[in-house]
């Protein structure tokens, strides 16, 4: 370590004792000074404050589609199947419901295909007018729809989707 004050780690713990420094027109300028003559920043809001983003609506929408189709997908196989079908159909929605978790970083990437999954299901349940509707037993339409009710709020309300420890810049253990 150097002894000079005026180097080194001394010179930045040391007080400023000079008053502005000339510039190069020879104008005293001070970079820490705030402008008076700036606008006033307006913060930018967050969450539902925030600007729409055209591109986050489309994929939710997207989504909610493709929880449309899960759910008619799922009401299908776990009546054709009883068994191994209601554990395709749940497995295919928790997929779908993570995954727009994952994929939109929000709470509503969980929520929007939980939404067209729920509006199918619902719609299939009311029947049609000969008195048939589309699933099979009561013991698989009872568990396929708590099962995706129980999914859809675990991945709605997970605190932080996780992130990569290689993103981050960390080694990864």
């Amino acid at each position: 370590m150097s002894t000079n004050p005026g180097k080194g780690r001394d010179r930045a713990r040391a007080p400023r004792t000079d008053g502005p420094r000339a510039g190069a027109r020879g104008k005293a300028s001070s970079s820490n000074a705030p402008r008076t003559n700036a606008p006033p920043r307006v913060s930018e809001g967050t969450g539902f404050t925030a600007r729409p983003n055209p591109a986050r609506i489309a994929a939710y929408c997207g989504l909610a589609v493709l929880g449309a189709l899960v759910a008619l997908a799922g009401t299908l196989v776990q009546a054709a199947w009883f068994p191994g079908g209601l554990i395709i159909a749940l497995a295919g929605s928790a997929g779908l419901f993570y995954g727009g978790r994952i994929l939109t970083g929000t709470q509503i990437g969980a929520l929007a295909p939980a939404v067209g999954w729920f509006i199918t299901v619902f719609l299939l349940l009311s029947g049609r007018p000969e008195g048939d509707y589309v699933f099979g037993d009561e013991l698989g339409l009872v568990l396929f729809m708590l099962g995706g009710t129980a999914v859809a709020v675990m991945c709605a309300t997970t605190s932080k989707v996780p992130q990569s420890a290689t993103r981050n810049g960390r080694s990864g253990i």
